[in-house]
């Protein structure tokens, strides 16, 4: 048995944060399904693979291989031997990953390896469609949502914490293009679940926000233990 824990939301609601926080926590296993689509499209961009190239696209995704462990409290992400946890956060891959992560193919794919990364672990799993298509049956499914300008602010934070030159302007416009293009896809398209938690994230601090998951994971938790 294998006790899930899904998060969906926009960018910059602090979904990362809170998985990483809470996987430390709980001792689950962290699954980031946003770098497994990150590392398709830098894949893209090394192979010079256009959106609409079908053909390629398949024949990249039996080929690509993505591991992420956990060392010494930090995620690191492979593709196909290859440390690339901070490459796949450059602006060149930020602003193609959502219609690379519109493509059926890729999803399909993507999801696929998410579902066996997480075959027999306790685990948190934070995405735009984890909660809607992955795992509809997690025990606790929660999403996360916040206003526009703030969680621009807290991506351009991140972002100059992590040494990656993008502008507050360029992150805005990012988020915006995602928010629309992640809403609007034919499939997996962000949405509230069934069942899930809503938090709004506007205001809250990274400890008011985990303590809220937290009370919501506890609760659940108890009741299983009934």
């Amino acid at each position: 048995m294998s006790f899930i824990v899904a998060i969906d939301g926009p960018a910059g609601t602090g979904k990362g944060t809170m998985a990483d926080l809470i996987s430390k926590k709980y001792n689950f296993t962290n699954i980031d399904t946003g770098a497994t689509y990150r590392c398709v499209a830098l894949e893209m961009l090394n192979r010079k693979i256009e959106l609409d190239d079908d053909e390629k696209i398949e024949k990249m995704l039996k080929e690509i291989k993505i591991d992420m462990e956990q060392i010494n409290g930090e995620l690191k992400v492979t593709l196909d031997g290859k440390d690339v946890t901070k490459e796949i956060r450059s602006p060149e891959v930020s602003k193609i990953v959502s219609p690379v992560s519109s493509i059926k193919k890729v999803r399909i794919a993507m999801n696929d390896i998410q579902r066996k990364m997480a075959e027999g672990k306790d685990v948190i799993m934070e995405g735009r469609d984890i909660c809607t298509v992955v795992f509809p049956n997690a025990d606790v499914k929660i999403y996360l949502d916040g206003d526009l300008k703030e969680r621009a602010m807290r991506r351009y934070r991140q972002n100059k914490e992590k040494g990656i030159d993008m502008s507050y302007e360029e992150v805005l416009e990012n988020i915006q293009k995602r928010d629309k293009n992640d809403m609007e896809k034919e499939m997996g398209a962000l949405k509230v679940a069934e069942g899930a938690v809503v938090i709004d994230t506007t205001g809250m601090s990274i400890e008011e926000e985990e303590e809220a998951i937290c009370k919501i994971i506890d609760e659940k938790i108890r009741k299983g233990k009934k």
